[in-house]
């Protein structure tokens, strides 16, 4: 995870496209300036990057079900409950399952776990739309190979 940049993912571990499932394995960085400031001398995730990260899971899988060819932009984060902090350093990992895609936009469910016991969780509403360029579209590709979307996924087309 890389906090500053807002790279909250690492690591897909399980993209189902016919079930609309993802599963990401993330580990919360050791140091970072957000801690810093989110508290000094009691460091933790602020709520917003928890919401932040489960957009991001589940942004994979919309944009994953289209293959690329449109960008999942957040929209709405509607009943988000954030019920335990983390810490640096912790491992987490982050589901997202699609509960609707159409007519421009998708709905998804994200959550965040540590050990199996639930963290955080939200729905979460995208707009999606054409990619408003193409330096866009080739650093989405970019970050998608890097967090392990499969190749398959990434082809022109």
């Amino acid at each position: 995870m890389r906090l500053e940049y807002f790279q909250m993912v690492d690591r897909i571990a399980a993209l189902d496209l016919a079930a609309g499932t993802i599963r990401v394995d993330s580990v919360l960085p050791q140091e970072s300036p957000v801690f810093e400031g989110h508290f000094p001398g009691h460091p933790i995730m602020p709520g917003v990057l928890l919401i932040e990260t489960m957009a991001q899971t589940a942004g994979w899988l919309v944009m994953a079900q289209l293959k690329f060819a449109r960008m999942a932009f957040l929209g709405a984060v509607k009943e988000a409950k954030l019920r335990s902090f983390l810490a640096p350093g912790q491992p987490i990992t982050v589901e997202g399952r699609l509960l609707h895609d159409g007519s421009g936009y998708a709905v998804a469910a994200g959550r965040i776990l540590v050990d199996g016991r639930g963290i955080a969780d939200a729905e979460l509403t995208y707009r999606v739309l054409p990619f408003p360029n193409p330096a866009l579209r080739e650093g989405m590709l970019a970050a998608a190979a890097r967090v392990g979307v499969p190749a398959e996924l990434l082809a022109d087309g």
